[in-house]
């Protein structure tokens, strides 16, 4: 049991601390010279990269992001997930049910679960970096490449095309973050039918995205909410 609960540990801090990296900051201050936070909506994440750096700038804050919740789902899927499935969990200690009991039930998927955490460690550590003051981006970049390893490539481009769709119906780069965030407890529910506390934990970190996109909820309930080609949503 302490060798599990040690790698569904270590799969949500080190996903945390990867995904508290703020390559915004960082790219805007080495290689522009000012502080991508001063600019803008002053957001770190990759839309405000864009308007602020340019192009350049804000691809490459998208690739670092981007980056992070790679190498979190992969460390969760590669390395930690197959450590816990190393373990017999059936005589991981003297009595099978206290370990099915720690993770809820027999349903309940340690392998799933490991997944589930380096999704909310990588996430929420975007949204709540440390190193600014547990302040941050809003999660889309680095949550949608955890979710290749997370959904696997069909629950990725199933994202993906709700974030295109919305897009393209609105030209909000915000409408289509939140509609990708939105429809992930949904596919969770699909992958990990029955293995309710990985959902829970998925679903619970696509809501934090969500009200992450506040500000933007707000500015498209007024129609002031930035268009793609600099209009105005109506």
């Amino acid at each position: 049991m302490d060798t599990v609960i040690t790698h569904l540990t270590l799969s949500f801090i080190v996903s945390f601390l990867l995904g508290s990296i703020p390559w915004g900051v960082i790219v805007s201050k080495l290689a522009f010279h000012k502080d991508i936070r001063d600019e803008g909506s002053g957001n770190i994440g990759t839309t405000n990269a864009f308007r602020a750096m340019g192009k350049v700038g804000g691809a490459l804050v998208f690739v670092l992001d981007f980056g992070k919740g790679l190498l979190s789902g992969w460390l969760a899927a590669f390395v930690f997930a197959p450590a816990i499935a190393a373990v017999p969990v059936d005589a991981a200690t003297s009595d099978g049910q206290l370990l099915l009991g720690v993770f809820g039930g027999p349903a309940l998927n340690p392998v799933g679960l490991a997944l589930a955490l380096a999704f909310a460690g990588c996430t929420l550590g975007h949204i709540f970096s440390p190193w600014l003051k547990f302040k941050g981006g809003k999660g889309i970049a680095v949550a949608a490449a955890c979710l290749w390893f997370v959904f696997g490539p069909v629950g990725f481009f199933i994202e993906i095309a709700a974030f295109a769709l919305g897009i393209a119906v609105t030209r909000c780069v915000s409408v289509g973050s939140i509609a990708a965030a939105a429809i992930c407890p949904l596919l969770a529910l699909y992958f990990y039918w029955g293995q309710w506390v990985p959902w829970l934990i998925i679903a619970a970190t696509a809501c934090v995205v969500i009200w992450a996109h506040r500000a933007n909820i707000a500015r498209l309930r007024a129609g002031t909410e930035n268009k793609i080609g600099g209009k105005k949503c109506a």
